[in-house]
């Protein structure tokens, strides 16, 4: 009987989960009135005010394909992007073209090829899998630029029309981890938990480099606070499954998880925490209206500036980079609001501090010269093979330690962190 309220219960969360997926910070933010916001705080790294120059020639056109549409947390963040970039220009709906629900098969080499015959002269996707069509689609109309997010083969691919992109979004989900620790401080001080039981639970979609970089990077900003803390990992196989990611949240809470955070696009794990009352850490977007019990913040990669950066490029007859990873001084890595009901005194500041720290370049995420910090299998990493040059050969070929620290990101726009490190369990990895 348990088990079908808690079931009822969390499908009412679900029925106001839309509402609530809004996007990270200043513009966009969390839309409601001040009496429902007086529980957040400001946020610490907000979207930056766009300006520009820049005027628009009146025959140009951009052209979006999205994996889902606004109901993903994931494409949603995306939308926010591209609509505020639509304003920022001053674009008309014949300029502006979104196509959603495209699927990473053929579906989306013909959602491109239709673009280019609407007169798009960029057309952007946003899902992993959409790359083998958006670079066949960038061989077959060379006078487009395709641009890409999280592809990882526009630096080999030798088509000059064919663009990736991403964001040091690893630095968000370090400081995202920072109020995850702090909060894991708070239980222990007030012995609602030990130093032992300090377990994250994370819902992780596919074990991609993408993911892994993300989850470690979330757990190192975890373990800086809070040294006990360990993590178990549960993949779904899926970018967007809500009952597989409230099924995963579900898995980790009975394994002794006290606070969950995700890779996954839907509020299936944020909804399974706030029935169980359990801490989470969102992604993509603040769940703060749906799960005001148990919200404390969501990292987020800002969209806008590539997005400003592609048009400004082609409008202006200037080449756009094969390969575009914006950080928190381009204004790429943003974070909602705070919780202030949830989240743990002195999280503000301790983040606050963290990102002056990311500005000056004295804090990096993957720091290998620290005692106990990353370890695998209790050694340190001294060096690390990355498979950088994405031939579909699955061979590392790029050293990937410089300087002290695993240097994400920096010889390709999407992420090549991979390693599952010491006091991070992966429960599934076949899937």
């Amino acid at each position: 009987m348990f088990k079908k309220i808690l079931s009822f219960l969390l499908v009412v969360v679900m029925c106001f989960s839309c509402a609530a997926l809004v996007a990270c910070g200043g513009e966009g933010g969390n839309g409601g009135t001040e009496d429902e916001l007086k529980g957040l705080s400001e946020s610490p790294l907000p979207r930056p005010t766009l300006t520009t120059d820049v005027t628009i020639p009146d025959d140009f056109k951009i052209g979006f394909i999205f994996l889902h549409d606004e109901n993903s947390t994931y494409d949603k963040n995306f939308i926010v992007a591209a609509e505020s970039i639509k304003e920022l220009f001053g674009l008309t709906n014949e300029q502006f073209i979104c196509k959603t629900q495209i699927g990473e098969d053929n579906a989306c080499y013909e959602a491109a090829a239709d673009l280019v015959a609407q007169g798009c002269d960029i057309i952007f996707a946003n899902s992993f899998g959409h790359e083998p069509f958006m670079l066949q689609a960038a061989k077959d109309f060379p006078d487009v630029q395709f641009c890409h997010a999280t592809g990882t083969q526009a630096h080999t691919a030798e088509t000059p029309n064919y663009h990736n992109a991403f964001a040091s979004i690893y630095q968000g989900r370090y400081l995202a981890g920072i109020a995850a620790g702090m909060k894991l401080n708070e239980m222990i001080e007030a012995g609602k938990i030990t130093p032992e039981q300090a377990v994250m639970g994370y819902v992780g979609a596919y074990t991609y480099a993408e993911v892994v970089s993300g989850l470690t990077s979330f757990y190192l900003g975890a373990k800086s606070v809070c040294p006990s803390v360990t993590m178990k990992v549960q993949y779904t196989g899926e970018w967007y499954d809500e009952a597989l990611e409230q099924e995963a949240a579900q898995a980790l809470l009975s394994k002794g998880c006290v606070l969950i955070s995700q890779h996954a696009d839907s509020m299936g794990a944020p909804g399974a925490c706030e029935v169980a009352g359990v801490p989470n850490v969102s992604y993509n977007g603040s769940t703060y209206q749906a799960c005001p019990e148990t919200f404390i913040v969501s990292s987020a990669i800002n969209w806008a500036p590539y997005f400003q950066y592609i048009i400004e490029s082609y409008v202006n007859g200037e080449e756009i980079a094969a390969d575009w990873c914006g950080g928190i001084k381009e204004g790429s890595v943003v974070l909602t609001e705070i919780n202030l009901d949830v989240a743990a005194e002195g999280t503000v500041e301790a983040i606050k501090t963290a990102i002056e720290q990311f500005k000056a370049g004295t804090l990096h995420v993957f720091d290998v010269t620290k005692d106990n910090f990353i370890t695998v299998n209790g050694a340190k990493l001294t060096s690390y093979l990355a498979d950088v040059d994405d031939f579909s050969d699955y061979v590392k070929e790029t050293e990937a330690i410089k300087d002290g620290y695993f240097a994400e990101s920096s010889d390709r726009s999407a992420p090549y962190f991979d390693i599952i490190i010491d006091g991070i369990e992966n429960l599934n990895t076949k899937l």
